[in-house]
Parts: structure tokens; sequence; C-alpha cells
């Protein structure tokens, strides 16, 4: 048998992002709206995060979980020049779908008319699509699928408390969807060059979602004003995302045998502006290497990779043969990377 080969003697098939897609929510939330809301300022929150707005979904009505993603993937669709019914399947990377069942992924088929494609859901909380992404990848590759949408989408700011209780959080956390479009190519140089997935769930009680008395780690008080309510360790998490962001990226770079300055672009999950500089400082980066968006958008959890993605093709492209490394952590505790060569 010629031609490149998967372990197993299955041939290799090439991947190709074949057009990218994003939405948000009409309502922008600002600072100074917040200012209203708790004790707070526009220079606390900037200095902290490099927040200055973020998208607020109507989630009750036409910004829903699944109609977010739903428009994101119409969006990539038309960038692929492709029809709904061409998806052999969608995966939808999310923690804040409408329902436990069905899964959004069916919901979003059913909104853009996908036919009987496969549809599932993924939950990596921030990690999500980076995950979905690298699942996705390997759907295409094994020859068993030809178009594959991965969607990032999350309406987080349903379980924010915008009182003085919840401001830590809040400030944060905004919403929205972005879809890539994978598809199969004879050209076996395009696709996926190293990745990485982990998860330490001995840090679950970092960040999490309580909805009963006994989802609160030990030795934390039961308050049932919480339920339904974003807790975070903020000073552990930033620990946590400073320390593994820069390890990440180094342990990508060794699989591939490359350096930082080889990489195109990178595209990492919008936690904290602080964070990113440090992340491009350390390693040397010219502005434009490192996307950031957070100050326009928050932090959007899922969809904040896919998001940066489209702003970066629509606004400027990424050329034939470009390396980009998509870099994300977050709740679980969760971590991944996903480095591709366009």
């Amino acid at each position: 048998m010629s031609g490149p080969q998967q372990p197993g003697g299955v041939p290799r098939v090439g991947v190709r992002i074949a057009g990218t897609g994003s939405c948000l929510p009409a309502r922008k939330l600002t600072n100074a709206d917040l200012v209203k809301l708790m004790e707070t300022s526009d220079e606390w929150i900037v200095q902290r995060t490099g927040i200055r707005e973020r998208r607020i979904a109507d989630h009750t009505g036409p910004e829903s979980t699944d109609a977010l993603a739903a428009e994101s993937l119409r969006r990539a669709l038309s960038a692929a020049r492709l029809d709904a019914k061409d998806l052999d399947a969608i995966i939808v990377a999310t923690m804040t779908g409408e329902m436990s069942c069905p899964p959004t992924a069916c919901l979003v088929a059913a909104r853009v008319g996908a036919g009987a494609c496969g549809a599932f859901d993924l939950n990596g909380a921030c990690c999500g699509f980076v995950f979905g992404l690298n699942v996705a990848h390997g759907l295409v590759a094994g020859g068993a699928y030809r178009n594959v949408a991965i969607i990032g989408a999350d309406t987080l700011t349903r379980f924010m408390d915008y009182s003085d209780a919840g401001r830590s959080t809040a400030i944060i956390f905004g919403d929205a969807a972005g879809c890539a479009i994978l598809r199969a190519t004879d050209d076996t140089s395009k696709g996926i060059i190293a990745q990485s997935m982990h998860s330490d769930g001995a840090g679950w009680k970092e960040i999490y979602v309580p909805t009963q008395p006994f989802h609160f780690p030990e030795g934390v008080p039961v308050d049932a004003c919480k339920y339904g309510r974003v807790q975070m360790n903020g000073a552990a998490v930033f620990k946590f995302a400073v320390g593994t962001f820069s390890n990440l990226i180094d342990e990508t770079l060794q699989k591939a045998k490359l350096k930082p300055s080889d990489i195109d672009l990178y595209i990492c999950h919008q936690s904290n502006q602080r964070i990113l500089h440090a992340a491009r400082d350390r390693f040397g980066l010219p502005e434009d290497k490192l996307y950031i968006n957070i100050d326009r958008v928050g932090n959007t959890v899922a969809a904040s990779v896919p998001l940066c993605l489209d702003e970066v093709v629509r606004a400027r492209g990424l050329p034939e043969g470009a390396k980009v490394l998509f870099v994300a952590f977050g709740g679980g505790l969760t971590w991944g990377s996903s480095l591709w060569q366009l």
C-alpha cells in the first residue's frame, strides 16, 4: 500500500480547516454597566483581567446555546461552500446545554437541516473546543468521515451572580459560539502535527457549579444561594493557568520538534489578559503572533478558541501551510493543545 500510513497500516488522510464561523449575542455588558450592579470599577476590572466588555445572551429567546451554535455553523458552512447535508458529524463542545437530553448537537443539526448525520456533545469546560478539535481530526484522518463540524458554544452568564457576592466571576465571562469545519484532503501534509490532552480531577473544586448540597467541597459551608452559580477560587485558577500555559506550549513544541518562532499563530483560550501577555513575553512572541480579543468579549469558555480563529480568518486570513497552535485550559481541571499545519 503506497502513501503515508498511520499505525496499523491504515492510509493517512490529510485534514484541512475548510471554513470557520462565529456568533456573538447582540447585548453588550460593559464595565460601566457592571459598576451599576456591584461594587467595582472599570479600572479594577481592566487591571485584573484586561476585559472592558462582554456579550450576554438572551438564552430564553433567540440566543440559546444551540441557537448561537447553529448560527456559527451556518456561517462556517457558507465559508466552506458546503451544504448542511454534506456533514457526516457535528460535535458541540459545551458545558451549558439547554437540556441534559437531547444533546445540544442534535438540536443544532435540526436547526441547520443536517439530516441524519452523527451528532454528540463533548464537555471539556474551557478546553472543550480544543479537545473536540483533536477528536474531530481523528474521525476525518481515520478515513471514516469526510466532513465534520466542531463547535464551541457556551452561555455561562446565566450561571452568574451579578451582585457583590459574585463579583469575582461575573466580571470575567461572556457568551458566544464558534465553529470550524474539518474536511478530508489528499494533501497529507495538512492536519495535526502534535497534540496534548490532560486533566487533574483532584482540582475540580477550584471551579464548579453546585446544584445539590453534596456538590460543595469538604469544609465549604452549604449555601443554597450558590446553587446554579459558578464558584471559582480565582487565585488557585490563576496560578494553575500561568504554570500550565507555558508548560503546555513547551510540551507541544517538543513533540513537534519545533521552536516558538516556527509557529505562525498562537490561538489561546482567552481566560485573562495578564496570562496571555505573560506567555507572549515568556516565548518572545511579537504581538501579532498571539491573538487577543478578551478585552471585547471576555472569557467565552468553549467558544473562546474558535471565536478567535474565525476573527483571524475573516480579518486577515491564514496562509496555506501556516502552523497554528491552539491551546486551552479550564475547569476539571483540564488542559490541552492542538498544533496544525493548514
